[in-house]
């Protein structure tokens, strides 16, 4: 149901935006700003919940949930530099967003490469 309740949130949000759109564009970006918080701050809260069932599962794992840490801290990057980049857009700034999309793939990349190494070294390590 909460999906059903974003949805509607949103519709609605943007049909209030665009009302204001043609006469006062600013209010019309505050519009978007505040409807992109609200659905964030429950996006948030769900995280939390996945993040309990997590770290349930990662006690069974061996690694000791360091590769969940990264995949939490990679889904968060991203979910972020897409956020800032689409309020960019909708600002009319799609070069500010376009750059803001180049910092967020460069840093899961960067945040990537310890599971590269490992990946590597195991490898190394079979092959002797």
């Amino acid at each position: 149901m909460e999906v059903v309740k974003i949805g509607i949130l949103g519709v609605a949000g943007v049909m209030l935006a665009l009302q204001f759109k043609s006469i006062r564009p600013e209010i019309s970006v505050y519009i978007g700003l505040a409807i992109g918080l609200i659905i964030f701050v429950y996006t948030v809260d769900g995280l939390f919940e996945l993040i309990e069932r997590m770290e349930t599962l990662q006690k069974y794992m061996e690694t000791g949930g360091s590769y969940f840490k990264l995949l939490f801290k990679a889904v968060g990057v991203t979910y972020i530099c897409e956020f800032a980049a689409s309020i960019c857009k909708d600002a009319g700034y799609g070069t500010v967003a376009g750059q803001i999309e180049i910092f967020g793939k460069l840093t899961v990349l960067f945040m990537g490469m310890p599971v590269l190494m490992s990946i590597i070294e195991n490898i190394s390590t079979i092959a002797g």
